[in-house]
């Protein structure tokens, strides 16, 4: 793989942002952040991203009506969203899948499930 894939992280949290970010550079993954949802469709569209973390409780523009925005336009729709959630209550998968999301993660976040989840969906990606 020659080219290190473009994560975008979008999360308001900055200690999470922060974290995650550098435990995903060590991992070999170039890593472009925002901390709201218009943020996060701009840069998605603007940078395009490889795969996208989407945190779901983001303050203004939450991460569902963020991600709905993303796959609803021709341009961003293929990149594969992973939604992050505290929220692991019952129904929320699936709403999370509904909105678009490809996969979704709990926190505080298991960096080796996430890590086997993002190179499933690019694997997918390269393969698509």
């Amino acid at each position: 793989m020659g080219t290190m894939p473009k994560i975008l992280l979008v999360e308001d949290n900055e200690l999470n942002r922060d974290m995650l970010s550098r435990r995903l550079q060590r991992r070999g993954f170039e890593i472009i952040t925002a901390v709201d949802g218009e943020k996060g469709i701009a840069l998605a569209a603007s940078e395009m991203p490889d795969l996208i973390l989407m945190d779901i409780s983001l303050p203004g523009l939450n991460g569902w009506e963020a991600t709905k925005q993303i796959k609803r336009s021709r341009v961003t729709a293929p990149i594969p969203i992973i939604a992050l959630t505290a929220h692991a209550m019952s129904g929320d998968r699936e709403k999370t899948l509904e909105a678009g999301c490809d996969e979704y993660e709990t926190k505080p976040v298991e960096l080796e499930v996430l890590l086997s989840k993002i190179q499933t969906l690019l694997s997918r990606r390269d393969r698509a």
